[in-house]
């Protein structure tokens, strides 16, 4: 059967530059972003290399000590000297006082270590310039705020998606993959990026939703590097991948008369999608006869 798009290998080589321009470029940029996410993240614990207790201590946070303390012995413990840290750390746990903050020489320190990044110009960090903004981080650490959730949440659900957009757009054009993997692919990262951005509030309720962030990321890159890979192979090496090599057996496999994996899914996919519709309508029927009066009991109750 004739395909109703263009498939990658043909479309003019200019297109194919654009294409692998863009990919190679957010593929790169994806990368920098798993290794930003390993210096900020992957430092909660103390230790290099991203870990759940990384990911409860970033947002649900250590119960067990204060955030200026798990900063000074995490991702800022190598922006002073162990004895510097140390009196920082003494001077929380003394009360962080705001008479012992000027005269046991505490102002100094985080003017020379802390305000050179901490500071009313830097945009998305705390600033240290005054004693106000200090104080609240010698508090117990109780991880991420919802106000910085919320920020940082909506900030990635615009910018991220848009980036599946245009990697799910150029993928769209692959041919050696059916229609049902196809639409599994392209909407796989936007059911990881939303499960993703929901168990960071989760995990802040709750340390044991750490776990799915983890998978949800995992699940999210794999989305995308199937993607990536795939365009880029049938753009420039469609014939010696799929047709002389390994690929040979995937397209073999892929024109089998047996159902396939993604036969299967795509058949459990339709058989829920088709039981939405009534579900709900069963929910609106019951909101409307249960939920409903007693919210407007409440209101009357109340106002």
């Amino acid at each position: 059967m004739t395909p109703k798009f263009t498939p990658l290998k043909d479309h003019d080589t200019p297109i194919k530059v654009l294409f692998t321009g863009y990919l190679c470029t957010v593929g790169v940029g994806y990368l920098f972003a798993l290794i930003q996410i390993l210096f900020t993240h992957g430092m909660a614990d103390g230790k290099l290399g991203l870990s759940v207790e990384d990911i409860v201590y970033s947002y649900y946070g250590n119960r067990s000590g204060t955030v200026l303390e798990q900063k000074l012995n995490g991702s800022m413990k190598d922006n002073a000297p162990d004895q510097e840290r140390f009196k920082l750390m003494e001077w929380v746990r003394n009360g962080a006082d705001i008479d012992d903050y000027k005269d046991d020489g505490i102002e100094k320190i985080i003017n020379t270590r802390c305000v050179m990044c901490h500071n009313k110009e830097a945009s998305g960090i705390p600033s240290f310039t005054e004693f106000e903004g200090l104080k609240p981080y010698t508090a117990q650490d109780t991880g991420a705020t919802f106000a910085s959730l919320t920020r940082v949440s909506h900030i990635h659900l615009f910018g991220i998606s848009f980036i599946f957009m245009f990697v799910g757009l150029i993928f769209s054009f692959a041919e050696t993959t059916t229609n049902q993997y196809k639409c599994i692919a392209i909407g796989m990262p936007y059911v990881f990026l939303i499960t993703d951005i929901m168990s960071w509030w989760l995990t802040k309720i709750h340390p044991i939703f750490a776990w799915l962030v983890i998978f949800a990321g995992m699940g999210m890159g794999i989305s995308f590097m199937f993607m990536l890979a795939t365009s880029i192979l049938e753009m420039w090496l469609f014939k010696p991948v799929f047709i002389n090599g390994f690929g040979s057996r995937y397209l073999q496999w892929r024109d089998s008369p047996e159902a396939s994996v993604a036969d299967r899914i795509w058949g459990v996919i339709k058989t829920l999608a088709s039981q939405i519709k009534p579900a709900a309508a069963f929910a609106t029927e019951q909101w409307l006869k249960h939920g409903w009066p007693v919210i407007k009991d409440l209101f009357k109750k109340y106002l």
